[in-house]
């Protein structure tokens, strides 16, 4: 794997992250909207109980997703200052041979 495959590889994982933090963030807001209409009028116990857990185990993934995003992200991005001229030659060289 070249440092421009590598590079890519590393923007698709911070891609990935990032969609994975959305998805979490997402998660959390449906769990909060549940939680806020068993409390105007169902205030079922087993939901109260069950979705507070749930809440708190997703809100620790957002941190710990959170924690591994910065961390990859400024990582990749060490990697991109470190290597740069090779991605830019590796990348150049990719975009002659797609034009023959």
């Amino acid at each position: 794997m070249d440092k421009a495959q590598k590079f890519e590889l590393m923007n698709k994982v911070v891609r990935e992250l990032e969609d994975l933090q959305n998805s979490q963030t997402a998660l959390i807001t449906k769990i909060s909207q549940i939680e806020v209409d068993n409390m105007n009028g169902l205030n079922d116990s087993y939901l109260e109980k069950n979705l507070g857990d749930m809440h708190s185990k997703i809100a620790e993934n957002v941190d710990s997703i959170n924690e591994i995003f910065s961390h990859f992200e400024t990582q990749r991005d060490a990697y991109a200052e470190k290597n740069g001229a090779a991605i830019a030659a590796a990348e150049a060289a990719a975009a002659i041979e797609a034009v023959k």
